[in-house]
């Protein structure tokens, strides 16, 4: 009997490690809402450039000033939605939402991010739209994994995801749209939904 409370303790000792260590609040739906947003302004995109008359999209300059705006927007809505339904899943499992691992999370998250977001721009500033695409889904994905360790488990798997897809569109960066609307819209609805059914209903 000893034995058992033991291991009980221990147990209940690693859950509040775990708990104080990472980050759960974070929501399925969001996922899911980022990849139906994805979705949506893929399809404006493809409209913008529809009149190029080819079997896979160029980028001009004036097409792409929209496009920026149009994943602007896509990641306005995304960032806004997430904390949202966060912040309503906090309040459910009474946890604070901003505190000290959801800050190291947001840290690990936005490093990778923001410097890919830079190289970025300084690419496109030189009229190198070619692997804008790639560029993305690597730099995402890299972002993700860097900030698995404070979150669920699996978020590192969606990375590593938009990581190969990423070096799969360098190969290919004629299909870079498409490469963009498999990672950040269908990989986000099939991983959000994982996490709701697994996480969020529980």
């Amino acid at each position: 009997m000893k034995k058992e409370e033991y291991l009980k303790d221990i147990t209940e000792i690693k859950d509040m490690m775990s708990k104080s260590s990472r980050f759960f609040s974070l929501s399925g739906l969001s996922g899911i809402m980022a990849g139906v947003y994805a979705l949506i302004g893929a399809f404006i995109a493809y409209y913008l450039v529809s009149k190029s008359g080819r079997d896979y999209l160029i980028l001009d300059g004036s097409v792409f000033n929209y496009i920026l705006m149009d994943l602007v927007a896509v990641a306005l809505l995304s960032v806004i939605t997430a904390i949202i339904l966060s912040t309503r899943k906090a309040k459910k499992n009474n946890e604070v939402l901003w505190n000290g691992t959801s800050k190291r999370l947001l840290t690990a998250f936005l490093i990778p991010l923001v410097t890919g977001g830079i190289y970025i721009i300084i690419k496109i500033s030189s009229h190198h739209y070619g692997l804008t695409g790639s560029l993305m889904l690597i730099f995402y994905g890299l972002a993700l994994v860097n900030a698995s360790k404070y979150t669920i488990g699996n978020v590192k798997y969606l990375g590593y995801t938009e990581i190969i897809l990423g070096l799969i569109c360098a190969i290919y960066p004629g299909y870079g749209f498409w490469f963009w609307v498999l990672g950040f819209g269908i990989m986000h609805i099939i991983y959000g939904s994982l996490i709701y059914f697994k996480h969020d209903r529980s």
